[in-house]
């Protein structure tokens, strides 16, 4: 068999070596998309958890705020037990400090206890420069930074950190070893000083003594409302799951670019079959059984497939290097902000999206492979082909479209839409099994119509009778074409909502902000006498203010966002889904975005207990509506800011509204806010400003630049689909020599018979773009309806763009015909006159 191998299949390759290298082209693509998805996540993931570990250290139990704040009496109630062997106080935030260049980047400020941090987190101990005091650990404003921090702000002495609104100034006195982004560590008690959180902890490390149980301890503590008790691990759990849906989505959609290539080997190893028919049958003659001939086409789409799979797992470790360069290892979400990973190679990984990639090749040159097999030896000896059959429907594709539906109507399973995937699954696979039927649907009833034309009744009569080989020299086009349409509907509707959405929350002339994230919403602020101030500028007509706060209510789930707003209407003022409700009498009204629903189940009309234990108060909650918010994925609550402030004391605010005066200049007033602004200590750069339509404008080009893969994989699936129709009309020019020639000495002339031949593609790519459209809108159904509710908890209204579709699939249609015509060009050869002589 080796030998045979050698000689029969490798001539093949040699003779038609485009063929191969495209087929491996298609396998290596889907291959490389896919691992390099799933490099780029356990990079980033494998860095966030190393930082956490490095800066959190290894505690038995951390004891955290649910609303960012502990109180300071809790540690020494905790760290005076007899089961605690250690505890350590940290107060850990999210700011700004000036880079080398003048720019305002990020940095984690972590205050800590240095009497316990070398036992509890050693990468956290500082080390002192040379020459300076030993007790300048304790001293105030004085930090200590790691490598990231050191690189962003060079060998300055000083290091600007913001402070609310303005930038006070720390003197650097050595460095830690913490990896990670750029962090900064002070003495607990200097952090508190400088912050202005005095008594208030964000978390407490805690180590117990050998053999404590930690439930039972737990327990014991009676802990306060606000206040979780959590593993050390949490964290990176959390960080998984923010991104989770994310990732799995470009996964599934890698695999998608995979199945459509499985194709493209299906195209490649039937033409090479219908090229090596006479071949394979002489074999026969010869004593080959019919295993062998399926075992050499088996072998062939393997070695494929091996060839596509080393490629790929190479060019996605390639992808993912550069990716984790390009965008820190983020997945272009913002997942893991400030990260910056070095590649992590996985080679059990490698080794899966690699057998997934040879799977993929089999299962496209088994078809091929089972044609090979059946081969009638003495009628392909002759060069008669195949006879057609003339099979309906078959009762398994309609299985499988009712299947879909049930599928889709399943609930996430662990956060991930299985059933949905499995729906679309079930649709590609189904609709393309029931094409044979779609096309005596169409076809039966067109043919009585062109019988009294001859080119195009040969071509109806030929799509009508050989109604297997029409479905599947489409089936790549039905296949692509589906996923094109599905893409582009739900990239349509999902823009379209965005833009409606925009309206509803940009209804102001100007935009301040502080923050660039709720992350960093507890350091940097406006006080409300900056508030005021700017109220009174000239040209202000009306100003609203939003305070922004994370959230942790469940320590296994990422926190949520607190929105506390002024608004006059929140049924305005918020893309509510139907009309606010009312609540009991003396209960405070909020409003929940859709991820709040799912991951919380905060129902409307319903008390939600976990905010007032976040929040420290006994003020009770209810669920006065829900709104669509596209930015938070977590979960979000907006609630009046006057309610929140008289709830917790705070007047801060993140965030400002204006509206204008008539007339009024918005330079002139941004100018004013700057200097009112300067007067409180802030640099220029402290602060952001916006206008509604730049806010706008750049949100939409940020979704089109997100969204832009969209088109190329669009482009090359369909690609992948008329490459498949090219290939399938050469083999059937091959193993239809005799017919073409037989019209010639009836006197077709060579145009006539192209035209025959194009118009087999034509009536070929017409029902398959029928059905693609048809399967297409099917699956965008699921994505807009099922996937994206249940992977990112947000839902959208279906938008259909019919001139773009119908554009489109009259582009596939011409295309096809385009492609019949000049794949049948050796149809009207002297050759193919010639061959009719061959049996006479």
């Amino acid at each position: 068999m080796l030998r045979l191998l050698r000689t029969f299949s490798w001539t093949a390759l040699r003779h038609q070596p485009w063929l191969g290298a495209v087929a491996v082209l298609a396998v290596m693509l889907g291959v490389a998309l896919a691992f390099s998805v799933h490099l780029i996540n356990q990079s980033a993931l494998a860095e966030f958890s190393s930082a956490v570990r490095t800066t959190g250290g290894q505690p038995d139990l951390e004891l955290r705020a649910s609303g960012g704040r502990i109180d300071e009496a809790l540690f020494g109630r905790v760290a005076s037990r007899r089961e605690v062997d250690l505890a350590g106080p940290v107060l850990e935030l999210s700011t700004f400090t000036i880079d080398a260049h003048g720019d305002r980047k990020s940095l984690r400020v972590v205050g800590v206890d240095l009497l316990v941090t070398p036992m509890l987190a050693p990468a956290l101990m500082p080390g002192i420069d040379a020459g300076a005091d030993r007790t300048a650990v304790f001293a105030p404003g004085v930090v200590f930074l790691n490598p990231a921090a050191r690189q962003l702000v060079g060998d300055a002495p000083t290091l600007q950190i913001q402070a609310g609104l303005a930038m006070r100034e720390a003197r650097v006195a050595g460095s830690v070893s913490a990896g990670g982004p750029p962090l900064a560590v002070m003495d607990i008690g200097a952090a508190q000083d400088f912050f202005g959180r005095g008594g208030g902890l964000t978390r407490i490390d805690v180590r117990l003594v050998p053999g404590a149980d930690r439930a039972a301890f737990v327990d014991s503590l009676r802990l306060p409302p606000d206040v979780l008790a959590e593993q050390p691990a949490d964290a990176a759990q959390r960080a998984g799951q923010l991104s989770r849906a994310y990732r799995v989505n470009l996964t599934v959609l890698a695999l998608v670019a995979l199945f459509t290539g499985s194709f493209l080997v299906y195209s490649v190893l039937a033409l090479s079959v219908a090229r090596r028919a006479q071949q394979f049958a002489l074999l026969g003659v010869l004593g080959l059984t019919p295993a062998q001939r399926r075992m050499i086409v088996v072998v062939e789409s393997l070695a494929l497939g091996i060839v596509g799979s080393a490629l790929g797992i190479a060019l996605g470790a390639l992808l993912a290097d550069a990716a984790l360069r390009l965008l820190g290892g983020d997945l272009g979400g913002g997942y893991f902000p400030g990260v910056a990973p070095s590649l992590h190679w996985s080679t059990p990984a490698a080794l899966m999206y690699g057998g997934l990639g040879c799977l993929a090749a089999v299962a496209g040159g088994w078809l091929p492979a089972r044609a090979a097999e059946r081969l009638p030896l003495a009628q392909t000896l002759k060069g008669l082909g195949a006879p057609a059959s003339h099979s309906r429907v078959p009762l398994l594709s309609l299985v499988m479209l009712a299947g879909s539906i049930a599928c889709a109507l399943l609930p996430p399973i662990a956060g991930i839409p299985l059933g949905a995937y499995l729906s679309v699954g079930l649709l590609l696979v189904g609709g393309i099994g029931a094409l044979p039927g779609a096309v005596a649907l169409v076809y039966d009833r067109l043919a009585p119509v062109v019988r009294n034309r001859a080119l195009p009744m040969l071509a109806i009569e030929r799509a009508r009778r050989v109604r297997e080989s029409a479905a599947i020299a489409v089936s790549g086009v039905v296949a692509s074409l589906s996923l094109a349409v599905a893409l582009t509907v739900m990239v349509a509707s999902f823009r379209d909502s965005v833009a409606h959405w925009l309206d509803v929350i940009l209804p102001a002339d100007l935009y301040v902000r502080a923050t660039v994230s709720s992350l960093s919403s507890e350091s940097t602020w406006f006080p409300a006498e900056f508030v005021h101030q700017v109220s009174r500028i000239a040209g202000v007509k009306r100003l609203a203010a939003q305070r922004l706060r994370p959230l942790l209510l469940d320590p296994t789930l990422p926190p949520v966002t607190l929105l506390a707003r002024d608004m006059d209407d929140p049924g305005r003022s918020l893309p509510m889904l139907g009309e606010p409700v009312r609540g009991p009498a003396g209960a405070i009204p909020i409003y929940v975005s859709e991820a709040m629903v799912d991951l919380h189940h905060a129902r409307v009309g319903d008390e939600f207990a976990p905010l007032a234990h976040s929040l420290g108060t006994a003020s009770k909650f209810f669920v006065a509506g829900v709104w669509r918010d596209y930015v938070r994925q977590t979960g979000a609550i907006a609630m009046q800011r006057a309610d929140y402030e008289r709830i917790t004391g705070d007047s801060r605010a993140n965030d400002l509204q204006l509206w204008l005066d008539s007339g009024a200049d918005p330079s002139k007033v941004e100018q004013a806010t700057r200097e009112a602004a300067r007067s409180a200590g802030a640099i220029d750069s402290a602060i952001d400003f916006a206008s509604a339509s730049e806010l706008r404008s750049i949100s939409l080009r940020i979704f089109d630049r997100s969204f832009a893969v969209t088109y190329w994989l669009q482009a090359v699936a369909i690609g992948i689909g008329l490459f498949g129709v090219a290939a399938s009309f050469a083999a059937q020019v091959l193993a239809r020599r005799k017919e073409f020639g037989l019209l010639a000495h009836l006197g077709l002339t060579r145009g006539q018979i192209l035209g025959v031949v194009a118009g087999e593609g034509a009536a070929w790519t017409a029902i398959g773009s029928m059905a693609g459209l048809v399967l297409g809108l099917a699956v965008a159904v699921v994505l807009v309806h099922v996937v994206n509710p249940q992977s990112f908890h947000w839902t959208m209204d279906m938008l259909v763009p019919w001139s773009r579709l119908l554009l489109l699939c009259v582009a596939v249609v011409a295309a096809g015909t385009i492609t019949a015509r000049l794949a049948g060009g050796a149809a009207a050869t002297r050759d193919a006159v010639l061959a009719v002589k061959e049996d006479w």
